[in-house]
């Protein structure tokens, strides 16, 4: 009987991990309204802190500022060459990285997906 029991309770234990797994959401940029030659606003679904870009070839990232709620702008005196990619941190998860997620041609409204689950 006990080991009937260890079974049910290793079968309940997985299917709870795996219900909560299976909660988290997609982390999506989409490129909000006033991006330009000189400027790039990104809006995720999630709250996401610390959000850096860096342009194709560029040795360095570059901070985002926070606007409204999971709204981030960036304005550069120089023209922004994408595709883009982003650096960001996420509460009690570090830093994670997305290659390329923004491309070259980008447009307002447009969403892009990361890949990453939070």
């Amino acid at each position: 009987m006990t080991s009937s029991s260890s079974i049910l309770l290793t079968a309940a234990t997985l299917a709870a991990l795996l219900a909560i797994g299976s909660c988290a959401t997609e982390l999506t940029f989409t490129v909000g309204k006033g991006f330009g030659v000189n400027s790039l606003v990104l809006v995720t679904n999630v709250a996401i802190s610390e959000v850096e870009v860096k342009e194709k070839g560029a040795p360095d990232w570059t901070e985002l500022k926070e606007s409204p709620t999971n709204t981030w702008t960036l304005d550069s005196k120089a023209a922004l060459k994408g595709p883009f990619s982003v650096r960001f941190a996420v509460k009690n998860a570090g830093y994670r990285v997305v290659d390329d997620v923004i491309p070259a041609e980008f447009k307002t409204g447009s969403v892009y997906k990361s890949g990453i689950k939070i």
